[in-house]
């Protein structure tokens, strides 16, 4: 039995660090041995216990940590580890260095589109044997940055449909949050890229012609006091709902009208909008990032111009005025989701990439 190591360093809990959780489960479905390293006091490490996943607490303080290095060079070898993946700026550049010492390969996940500063860079030349990003977009962000072309490799995160049936709404999750009609709704992680503030302005702009319609925000992050104060200060406080992080998404969806992604600087292919697509929810995105590659505007959902609150209020006015075009993008959108985001086709592709590496 061959054994992957999943290493990451961030304490948080969003798409990416749930994405490496259920790589990590469906990996070990298929025969795999899977270990997940990661902060003591993060988040991700009780999940992971809790869905099965063998875990080893190691504090990563930074890029250069020798504890660290230490502790991940001992696992490697204790464990008899065949494959290190990673994550995070600091765990690719702490499990980088400790494959590289105990000749092991080593695959890097780059979640982000952030623009990677041009040099050296060793964590994509040096300690990485393959690179794998979540859309085109991000590995054009790679490959700029260096990194040799050929070992850049486009794997967006699956979804499993079973989890996401089309068109299942939730009336019970509605009423226990005590949501209004209609739903425009949002899961993301509270940070600076993800634009908030500019939905909840256009949300407030919505509220003006339907005055019932609630504005459902599903994660966690730095930046969730903030903008709480915000939506008081907007005087929205009793129609916008801060569920925090929650398990049970696809319920969340089902209670949603229109699932909007407004995000400002950066973005991969978020599972969060795949998992819209599956569900059948329309969808409103920013043009921004990976985001054009699955949302074709008028087809699988509406694009905006990021930043454009008037931009962002008139396309969810769009999809609630008329549910018909509404449903034909949600149509179109499932079936691509079927076709090239299921969880198994995704995780054929990681595993095949695994094999290359090893041979």
């Amino acid at each position: 039995m061959k054994t992957v190591l999943h290493t990451e360093a961030s304490p948080g809990l969003g798409g990416q660090e749930v994405r490496t959780l259920n790589e990590s489960r469906w990996t070990a479905e298929r025969g795999w041995r899977v270990l997940l390293a990661a902060q003591p006091d993060g988040r991700l490490l009780d999940r992971a216990r809790e869905a099965g996943v063998e875990t080893a607490a190691i504090r990563m303080r930074g890029p250069l940590d020798p504890l660290g290095l230490a502790a991940l060079v001992r696992l490697i070898r204790r464990e008899r580890v065949d494959l290190v993946h990673t994550h995070s700026s600091i765990d690719a550049w702490l499990g980088g260095m400790a494959a590289r010492l105990c000749r092991v390969p080593v695959v890097r996940t780059r979640h982000v589109s952030i623009a990677i500063r041009r040099g050296v860079n060793p964590v994509y030349r040096w300690f990485a044997d393959r690179v794998i990003t979540s859309g085109e977009a991000i590995r054009q962000v790679v490959i700029t940055a260096g990194a040799p072309a050929e070992r850049v490799i486009a794997i967006p995160a699956g979804v499993n449909l079973e989890q996401f049936p089309f068109g299942r709404r939730a009336p019970e999750t509605a009423r226990a949050l005590d949501l209004g009609s209609p739903v425009i709704g949002s899961v993301a992680m509270f940070r600076g890229s993800k634009g908030h503030p500019q939905l909840l302005q256009a949300f407030a702009q919505i509220r003006e012609k339907r005055p019932s319609a609630s504005l459902l925000l599903v994660g966690d992050g730095i930046r969730r006091a903030w903008v709480q104060q915000l939506a008081q200060a907007a005087g929205l406080s009793e129609a916008v709902v801060f569920t925090g992080f929650r398990p049970d998404v696809p319920a969340l969806l089902g209670t949603m009208d229109c699932f909007v992604l407004a995000s400002t600087r950066t973005e991969g292919v978020p599972q969060a909008l795949l998992q819209a697509f599956a569900t059948g929810v329309p969808v409103v995105a920013s043009r921004i990032g990976g985001i054009p590659e699955v949302v074709t505007d008028e087809g699988t959902g509406l694009l905006v111009e990021s930043d454009s609150v008037p931009a962002l209020a008139a396309a969810i006015g769009r999809v609630l005025d008329d549910p018909d075009a509404s449903a034909r993008r949600t149509r179109a959108a499932r079936a691509l989701v079927e076709a090239r985001f299921s969880h198994a086709r995704s995780i054929d592709r990681l595993l095949e990439l695994y094999e290359e590496v090893l041979a």
